[in-house]
């Protein structure tokens, strides 16, 4: 069986536009995050915690962009809308499986922040690289347990040949709307998951950065203050652009089928695959003072060559 996707629908006429600047993010998200990932690698002063679990959530993003973007621009470039059942269902859950991961690498870097502001003495104690180790292995395992039944819950579907999916990479509600059974089960896991694993997280992040804000403000010196801040605001951003196009994607697939176009919903779930890889190393590159010298360290002895 044989599904079409179409891109991004009633925009049709657009998609050689549109996949310029697609194609120019994923270029930039996947340079930038194996860079990122080999600095961290190859540079021992960066075998910290808070490093380690970037370089997790670097190596998730080139692995997020690669599994759609490539079908995306075959589709908007050369017209190959065709996807097997099979290759639909892996993309599937591969898209899902690396969201997952990723949230809870995010909740892992917010966890690494409280611990280091909030008690200090304890970070060396406490975040081993044992336990950042076993912290990632835990956020793969955790989305795998998670995703798995995804899996079953579409094969276990009755289709009756309905192949059209109006989207550009295949997801779990654009599959099971083209069956014929009824659709509550996967529906009812879907939302049930989501609250318990990223909404879960989400909570779990904001309380992290409570305290760590209520510990930040009892600090006297202003300086020391805005130092803390300053080592949390990277991440920040980058829960914010990870979260929020993740959420309107998810509520507007499931609720807002009426009140929101189609090509709105389908264009920022194109972005939300391309736009956070390509901006995460950019961000931390910037917010990140060990990161910079570590590159000005790195290309300094090539630009005394030339």
């Amino acid at each position: 069986m044989w599904y079409v996707l179409i891109g991004i629908p009633g925009l049709e006429a657009l998609h050689t536009w549109i996949s310029i600047p697609i194609c120019f993010m994923y270029i930039v998200a996947v340079i930038g995050n194996i860079f990122l990932v080999f600095l961290i690698v190859t540079e021992r002063s960066l075998h910290e915690p808070m490093y380690l679990f970037l370089s997790m959530l670097a190596l998730a993003d080139v692995l997020l962009s690669t599994a759609t973007a490539p079908k995306m621009l075959a589709i908007f470039w050369f017209h190959s809308t065709d996807i097997s059942f099979r290759s639909c269902v892996s993309q599937m859950f591969f898209i899902h499986f690396i969201f997952v991961a990723e949230s809870a690498i995010l909740l892992a870097m917010a966890f690494d922040r409280y611990v280091a502001i909030c008690h200090p003495l304890k970070y060396t104690t406490v975040l081993t690289s044992a336990v950042t180790g076993k912290i990632g292995v835990a956020a793969v395992v955790r989305s795998f347990l998670i995703c798995s039944p995804f899996i079953f819950l579409v094969y276990r579907l009755v289709y009756c040949g309905r192949k059209i999916l109006p989207h550009s990479y295949c997801e779990h509600m654009g599959i099971v709307r083209l069956a014929c059974d009824s659709i509550n089960v996967n529906i009812i896991y879907g939302l049930t998951m989501a609250l318990l694993s990223t909404g879960l997280d989400v909570v779990f992040i904001i309380v992290s950065y409570t305290m760590i804000l209520c510990t930040v403000f009892q600090i006297p010196s202003w300086a020391a203050r805005f130092k803390a801040l300053n080592t949390c605001a990277s991440h920040i951003c980058v829960i914010l652009i990870f979260y929020t196009p993740a959420f309107f994607s998810f509520f507007a697939h499931r609720f807002g089928g009426e009140t929101i176009p189609g090509h709105t919903h389908i264009l920022v779930a194109n972005l939300y695959v391309v736009v956070p890889p390509m901006l995460n190393p950019i961000i931390y590159g910037v917010k990140t003072k060990q990161i910079q010298n570590r590159v000005v360290l790195l290309f300094s002895p090539m630009s005394t060559c030339c």
